[in-house]
C-alpha cells in the first residue's frame, strides 16, 4: 500500500485546509518545495500536490511551484487542482508529473475524460469528491448531482485506471478516513482506489490496509503528518504492515 504525503499549495505556500473550506486555512510551510523534499528524504515513494488556487481558477496556477518540486525529488507527483482541458493536462505532464488528477471534469465533461484516458492511459486519475455519497464539483463548493459510486463506475468504464476517493466531511478533521465508503467505491468502480480525508493516526493507516484486498490500494495524509499526529516513516512501515 502506498502512502502519499499531501502537499496543498496557496499563494504559493504549503496549507492544509479543513473540510475544503478556504476559510478555515492553515499554513504550514512558505516553501512547498522544500516540504516535498523532506517528505522524499523521510521515505515517500509518492508525493500527492494540490493547486488549490488552481482548483478555484479553473486552471492550474501553480505549475511553476509544481515543476520545482517533480525537478527537485526522485520520486513520482501527482497533481490535481483546475485541469480541466486537455491542454492543461499536456502542460502539467510536460512540468515533470506523473499523473494528473482531474476532477470536476469527470462529472461536467466525461468525454473530455475518455479522451484523456485514450491519450495518456495510466496517467489520467479521477478524483471523486463527495459528501454524504454525493459527488461535489468546484473546488468542492458545488454538489455534481450524481452518486460517487455511480460516478465512480462511469469513470471506469470511460477507461481511468484509477481513482481518488474524499470524504470531504472528514478532510482535515482528523476523525478518521472513511473506509467503508472507500471499500465499497473501489468494490463498485472494479479499479483501485487511494482512500483520502481524516487519517488521524496509525489505526487508520492499519484500516486502510485492510481494505487492500479489495482494491485499496494507498492513502493520502495531509494534517495528520503535518500537526505530528502521525509520524511519515511510522506510516510507511503501518503500509508495508510492520509493526511500529
Amino acid at each position: 500500500m502506498i502512502i502519499f504525503p499531501a502537499i496543498d499549495i496557496r499563494g504559493g505556500k504549503c496549507v492544509r485546509l479543513t473540510e475544503g473550506r478556504f476559510d478555515a486555512e492553515t499554513v504550514y510551510a512558505d516553501d512547498p518545495v522544500a516540504m516535498a523534499r523532506r517528505w522524499a528524504a523521510e521515505g515517500a515513494e509518492y508525493l500527492h500536490v494540490v493547486d488549490l488556487d488552481g482548483a478555484l481558477a479553473g486552471q492550474p496556477v501553480n505549475l511553476a511551484i509544481v515543476a520545482g518540486i517533480a525537478a527537485s525529488v526522485g520520486i513520482p507527483v501527482q497533481l490535481g487542482g483546475g485541469i480541466r482541458t486537455l491542454a492543461g493536462i499536456e502542460a502539467v505532464l510536460a512540468a515533470g508529473v506523473a499523473r494528473v488528477i482531474l476532477g470536476s471534469v469527470a462529472v461536467k465533461q466525461p468525454a473530455l475524460v475518455k479522451e484523456a484516458c485514450a491519450a495518456h492511459g495510466e496517467r489520467i486519475v479521477v478524483g471523486i469528491d463527495a459528501k454524504d455519497g454525493v459527488a461535489a464539483v468546484e473546488g468542492w463548493g458545488v454538489s455534481g448531482g450524481v452518486g460517487a459510486e455511480e460516478l465512480a463506475a462511469r469513470m471506469a468504464a470511460a477507461g481511468v485506471a484509477r481513482i481518488i476517493y474524499t470524504d470531504i466531511a472528514r478532510d482535515g478533521m482528523l476523525t478518521g478516513v472513511n473506509v467503508a465508503a472507500t471499500r465499497s467505491l473501489a468494490k463498485a468502480a472494479g479499479v483501485p482506489v487511494i482512500a483520502s480525508g481524516g487519517v488521524s493516526s496509525l489505526g487508520d493507516i492499519a484500516a486502510v490496509k485492510a481494505a487492500e484486498a479489495d482494491g485499496v490500494e494507498g492513502v493520502i495524509i495531509g494534517k495528520a503528518l503535518y500537526s505530528g499526529a502521525v509520524e511519515l516513516p511510522a506510516a510507511l512501515k503501518a503500509a508495508r504492515g510492520e509493526g511500529a
